[in-house]
């Protein structure tokens, strides 16, 4: 199968396994979605639906790389890591960009933040560096760590993140559960851990 992207690498194996899934739930929603992956301290968007999507004013989008704390998928990242990990990521973050915690959003701090993450179950958006758009953010595991995440972005001036959730938040988590069943068997363990150091 084609990918989205100009950039793809046939051996980019993840995005072999979620394109497929990415599209029909793009198909269904008509909103993008991004897959997003950790890369150092921000989130690079690995594979997108923007060409396809009727409703995307974003093209051009693989390869970009967003911010950790104010995306859905660097929330939805953040809220399902080990506590040891989660610290040395935002030192990590902190160090990168020369801020000092704590880390507070304009939509709360950041232990508020990700506790609401947890809660629903996705990460979540609604302001911050791109205010005309909003998203959630569904994780993908493999094994017992989160290794990517799956993000569905809507107009700020169409939908509510409280309307968003209720359209799009179960159909957003069912494909992102498809898209962690089909990486079992398909990649090893040591695939993995050397797609993470590469991160």
């Amino acid at each position: 199968m084609k990918s989205l992207s100009s950039g793809f690498r046939e051996e980019d194996w993840v995005c072999q396994v979620a394109v497929p899934h990415m599209i029909e739930l793009g198909r269904d929603v008509l909103w993008p979605l991004d897959l997003v992956t950790l890369r150092g301290s921000a989130m690079e968007i690995r594979e997108s639906t923007h060409q396809i999507s009727p409703y995307s004013v974003n093209h051009g989008m693989v390869g970009k790389q967003v911010p950790l704390i104010e995306t859905a998928g660097g929330r939805a990242l953040l809220a399902n890591m080990s506590e040891t990990d989660r610290q040395a990521l935002l030192t990590l973050f902190a160090e990168t960009l020369g801020l000092q915690p704590p880390f507070v959003m304009r939509d709360g701090g950041m232990d508020a933040v990700l506790a609401k993450v947890r809660k629903l179950g996705v990460g979540f958006r609604v302001s911050d560096f791109t205010p005309e758009t909003g998203s959630i953010s569904a994780p993908i595991w493999y094994e017992d760590r989160v290794f990517a995440c799956l993000t569905l972005i809507w107009s700020t001036s169409s939908l509510t993140l409280e309307k968003s959730l209720a359209m799009y938040r179960e159909k957003l988590l069912r494909t992102a559960d498809a898209i962690s069943r089909d990486l079992v068997g398909k990649l090893t363990s040591a695939e993995i851990a050397q797609f993470r150091e590469a991160s």
